[in-house]
């Protein structure tokens, strides 16, 4: 028991000891207005369909209070969260009534982000893999003034044949003091709480809504329009409305359609369970090979620049050939006898010909590899640096002397 309501966890599956596991858990939130028996009704169905329960009851007032709505919203999903951790499986948000705003709500903005203080990322992460499915029984409902009037008292009291003088003053008197709290506070909560009820969209989970035609406190303008804003956000929403069925009172009136109804959501929940796992191991793979191939091509770029000797990047665009110096022995050492300066020489490696750019060969391998189609330059042998052969690039206007020798030389 907390401030502002409490969590438990409900009967679990008996398959949990023979299978291996239950098929998933349904986090069930319920408000002051369903009782205790009628909340047990509904554990009872989830654990026949092999489903765990965890329970989170809140408080009247919680719904009109956002600080004692988060403490109860941090409280489940510690106890979530801790079974997440030791069996990853399909969890089903299912709401009563008004519990949405009493608690539902702050556990949305916490796993999304959207609120402050917030528990850890990889948590957070982790509860929204695993969320397959939101189920909305009689609501959500609009948290309006004449709704707090509705709700002043406990059901238990309402449904009093002939309520005394007392009673009634009480009611008027906290439908007062609620309306002064929606004036002043609750007005500027409102459009929060439809917000983060539209934003579990980007969860991925489809949706199912239980409603009646006749039922008072979730009019049916007001589901129609939560349902629509759904599909236009792009969520998959399924809605089973029937004629008569009271407010929270669907499974007790229609108790064979209910569980077929229900049954089918959650097999379908598991299936998108199922999906989103393919999806995190694809994305994990993809994320490997990226990684995989950055890594091959850094060794390449290293291989690379170790085979490269040397690169000259002066202002002249020289290229100097590959360079036999790291063969060549010092005679001039002292220290070096002249039998170990013999073995060096007899095994230093033949130094490349060299080639007369002016000689007839030079330019008949000039004519042929030089391309003749590259407009405004020329690429032409410019002598030795430092006793390295280099080539150099001009401009043909600023070379038609030496162009017109060459040409002339080429033919003859």
């Amino acid at each position: 028991m907390i401030g502002g309501g409490r969590v438990y966890w409900g009967k679990k599956s008996h398959r949990e000891m023979d299978d291996g596991g239950s098929n998933g858990v349904v986090v069930i939130f319920a408000w002051s207005s369903i009782n205790e028996n009628h909340l047990t009704s509904f554990v009872d169905l989830y654990s026949s369909l092999g489903w765990n329960s965890l329970v989170c009851r809140a408080d009247f007032l919680t719904a009109f209070y956002p600080e004692m709505a988060l403490s109860l919203a941090f409280h489940l999903l510690a106890e979530l969260v801790e079974e997440l951790k030791n069996r990853p499986c399909p969890v089903i948000f299912l709401a009563f009534s008004g519990a949405p705003k009493a608690c539902m709500y702050k556990v949305l903005q916490v796993i999304m982000g959207d609120c402050e203080p917030q528990i850890h990322p990889d948590d957070s992460q982790l509860v929204r893999n695993c969320l397959s499915g939101h189920v909305y029984d009689s609501g959500p409902l609009d948290f309006t003034s004449d709704l707090n009037t509705k709700f002043a008292l406990h059901p238990s009291i309402r449904r009093m044949s002939v309520p005394s003088r007392l009673i009634s003053w009480m009611a008027k008197g906290i439908s007062s003091g609620l309306d002064g709290l929606y004036l002043t506070r609750f007005e500027s909560q409102r459009s929060e709480y439809w917000q983060a009820l539209y934003s579990s969209v980007e969860i991925r989970a489809p949706y199912l809504i239980l409603c009646s035609e006749n039922d008072k406190l979730a009019p049916h303008q007001v589901i129609s329009s939560f349902t629509h804003q759904l599909q236009e956000l792009g969520g998959e929403v399924k809605v089973v409305k029937w004629k008569n069925s009271p407010h929270a009172g669907h499974y007790t009136h229609n108790p064979i359609q209910y569980r077929a109804v229900i049954s089918n959501f959650l097999e379908k929940a598991i299936s998108v369970h199922l999906h989103k796992i393919r999806q995190l191991g694809e994305r994990a793979r993809t994320h490997d090979e990226i990684s995989e191939l950055i890594c091959d091509l850094q060794k390449v770029a290293v291989n690379s620049n170790q085979s490269l000797k040397r690169v000259a990047t002066g202002p002249g665009d020289h290229f100097f050939l590959p360079s036999s110096a790291p063969y060549q022995s010092n005679n001039n050492d002292p220290s070096s006898s002249q039998e170990e300066q013999r073995e060096r020489s007899s095994f230093r490696p033949l130094q490349p010909t060299s080639i007369n750019a002016h000689s007839v060969l030079g330019q008949f391998l000039f004519d042929s590899c030089v391309p003749k189609n590259i407009e405004g330059w020329d690429i032409r042998f410019g002598g030795c640096l430092n006793g390295q052969p280099y080539a150099t690039s001009s401009s043909r206007k600023s070379s038609n002397r030496g162009f017109k020798k060459r040409l002339l030389r080429s033919k003859l």
